[in-house]
């Protein structure tokens, strides 16, 4: 059976699985039964080993449904086939092992299309360490951990505020005190400042002593372990790599961190986590701070201001997505994989489901370390997932927003519920907002509340319980499923634009226009047009288009479906005229521009050419007729009404150019500054007898 192109090959792991070959295929589809019955295994891996073997020697991608051997599996195909492309999917622990086990069928088909799905390679940057290491402490524990690193790595001791710590009697690692004020950076690049810098004094005898200190000094490293127990040098700390900082009181943390510290020299490879596209970024025009939504979530610091867009620092970013998560414009794009390619897992995988006769799914996103260790221990001790839970996998959960809960729950998802773990401590700040979102937008169409929420246990069994207990609720049309099939096509807003007007289309009670909460990344501008004078500044700073001119006339219109709602039009109005409305308006008329304000245009007094607009010249000389010098009588206040060039005609013809200054002053001669002495003294140079 193929699906996809790729060879599927099963097992129900020594019958420990009802799978049945012939309706397997039929609920994978019309294509995958075409090719015939599936084959299950018993024991592929053991006692039938030789058909993976068979199978993988022959030209065409592999698909096997199991991943607890899948190094066995891969050192097989290294040695018999090396260009063979085989991916594993695991449908044991996440459907085959369950109370509902032999009602997970659909479930299995749905698990088996997704893994079939060609997942485009990731970015990756590297990182450089040469080895050089600061352990960074307060007493002999930094100075015993610098030596066991001293084989692997070169290492200084930094010692915080040291009170009587004993000196080594052999000198076998640099040691100075210090404490670190600034550090920046990531492995193979950390800059630091130290202030109250020092080395230590040779002759030291009881205690260590250090020459006089001095502020400000700087250094680099590659690698730092803070035994200091105090407050982290970085914020998300256990994120930033090549910083270590177990707890100097555990014996075990301590040398668990050497032991990897040790193995940091060489270079490595890091995923680019993100794709950023500076000119959809809507954090700033012309000084004027818009968006910040990325900035207020990212947990590592990773970004910052850069001029009107942000920057994100790929060398700092742990990947947690947040940032793609709640970015209105798609400018932040989560790239392992490519957001695209989430959403086609997610119609791949809840419409193989429905086609397979399966009802009121689940979608439990889960990260593949917390959360597959969860669903496999629920498997191996307890009763495993319900049949119509769908286990989806994604490398951080924070990386999902509105729009992939949107699309869920328009492909057919009756309820979406995100496992977070202890590695998303401190970072859920943007998920609950784009959960709050989705709540808000579900329940205002009439689907309730509860469809889409967080499962935050650590203990398998609450998490278990918590996924059996869940009420049966109908998916997306209350009753009548009725599943969207648009293609994923487009950016991240034509996305969730597309799934929004499915569940409005099927919602139970739909309505015209849906009010969402402040900050929410849909709705309109509200214009006072009373005191609006067209000068089109909230045209030049929108950067999505929203706010549109026209070449023709003094107008401006909106178009809703483009704006974010970042505020940059509002705090650019030098009217202060301008408001944001939050709200998803599902009216035909809201996807087209709408004009707001229009007016003919005003023409210049003298010679009739349109320059401006009436309100804006209105409220001009009404600020300044009568009340500036320059437009103190009437003659001079109607040239406001003028176009530029007749403006300047009219100044010179009335003879009160501001700027004439009178004709070239002749030489002055000793004659002149005489004649001016004897003014002074009141005789007339003319006449020196006279008196004056």
């Amino acid at each position: 059976m193929k699906i996809n192109g790729r060879t599927v090959m099963v097992c129900d792991c020594t019958h420990t699985m009802a799978l049945d070959g012939k309706a397997l295929a039929k609920a994978c589809g019309t294509a995958a039964a075409a090719e015939g019955d599936l084959a299950v295994a018993t024991q592929l891996c053991r006692s039938q080993l030789d058909r993976f073997e068979a199978r993988v020697k022959e030209s065409g991608p592999l698909l096997v449904a199991c991943t607890q051997e899948a190094p066995l599996f891969a050192e097989i195909a290294a040695e018999d086939n090396p260009d063979a492309m085989v991916a594993f999917t695991n449908i044991r622990e996440r459907a085959g092992w369950s109370d509902e086990g032999a009602e997970a069928l659909p479930k299995i088909a749905a698990l088996l299309a997704e893994a079939a799905l060609d997942i485009p390679p990731t970015g990756t940057i590297t990182l450089t360490s040469e080895g050089t290491c600061l352990v960074y402490g307060t007493d002999e524990r930094a100075i015993e951990a610098a030596r066991r690193l001293s084989g692997s790595l070169d290492v200084t001791v930094l010692l915080k505020n040291p009170r009587d710590v004993a000196p080594p009697r052999v000198m076998d690692v640099p040691v100075f005190k210090g404490t670190i004020r600034a550090a920046k950076g990531w492995l193979g690049n950390f800059e630091i400042v130290v202030d109250d810098y020092a080395p230590a004094i040779p002759a030291s005898r009881a205690a260590l002593a250090f020459d006089p200190p001095r502020q400000g000094a700087a250094s680099r490293c590659d690698v730092i372990v803070d035994l200091t127990g105090g407050a982290p040098l970085f914020p998300a700390h256990g994120k930033r790599d090549g910083y270590l900082r177990p707890d100097p009181d555990s014996p075990a943390a301590v040398a668990d961190a050497l032991l990897k510290a040790a193995d940091l020299v060489g270079e490595f490879e890091k995923p680019r986590y993100v794709d950023f596209k500076a000119d959809l970024c809507a954090h700033s025009r012309s000084r004027k701070t818009g968006c910040t939504r990325c900035l207020d979530v990212c947990p590592t610091g990773a970004i910052t201001p850069n001029g009107d867009h942000v920057v994100i620092d790929p060398h700092i970013c742990a990947g947690c997505g947040s940032c793609a998560a709640v970015c209105p414009t798609g400018a932040s794009t989560y790239a392992l994989p490519p957001q695209q390619t989430v959403y086609e897992r997610l119609r791949t995988l809840l419409s193989s489901y429905a086609k397979a006769g399966g009802t009121d799914a689940v979608l439990l996103v889960h990260d593949p370390r917390h959360g597959d260790e969860m669903i496999s221990l629920m498997a191996r001790h307890g009763r495993g997932l319900p049949a119509r839970v769908l286990p989806f996998a994604v490398n951080e959960v924070t990386q999902l927003g509105f729009d992939a809960f949107a699309a869920a729950l328009a492909y057919g998802a009756a309820q979406v519920r995100v496992l977070i773990g202890p590695g998303n401590e401190g970072e859920t700040a943007g998920l609950a907002s784009q959960i709050g979102l989705a709540e808000t937008a579900m329940a205002g169409l009439g689907y309730g509340s509860g469809r889409v929420s967080i499962i935050d246990a650590r203990d398998p069994d609450a998490v278990e319980a918590e996924l059996w207990d869940l009420p049966r609720t109908p998916g997306a049309a209350a009753g009548t499923f009725l599943p969207a099939t648009f293609l994923p096509m487009g950016g991240k807003r034509t996305v969730t634009m597309l799934a929004l007007r499915h569940l409005h289309k099927v919602a139970p009670e739909p309505v015209e226009v849906l009010p969402l909460v402040p900050g929410a990344p849909f709705g309109r501008v509200q214009v006072m047009v009373e005191g609006c004078t067209l000068c089109l500044a909230c045209v030049g700073a929108c950067p999505t288009g929203a706010l549109l001119d026209n070449a023709e006339k003094p107008m401006l219109s909106f178009s809703q479906d483009a704006c974010v709602q970042c505020g940059l039009c509002r705090n650019t109005c030098p009217e202060k005229v301008i408001a944001l409305v939050p709200e998803i308006d599902f009216r035909d008329s809201a996807r087209g521009a709408k004009v707001i304000k229009e007016e003919e245009p005003f023409c210049c007094v003298k010679c009739g050419k349109p320059f401006a607009t009436k309100s804006s010249i209105e409220k001009i000389v009404a600020a300044l007729a009568g009340k500036h010098a320059m437009f103190a009588t009437p003659e001079a206040a109607n040239r406001m009404r003028m176009c530029g060039d007749c403006r300047v005609i009219d100044q010179f013809e009335q003879g009160d150019a501001p700027f004439a200054m009178g004709g070239p002053r002749g030489p002055r001669t000793t004659e002149d500054y005489l004649r001016e002495r004897e003014l002074a003294r009141g005789t007339d140079p003319e006449d020196p007898g006279s008196v004056h």
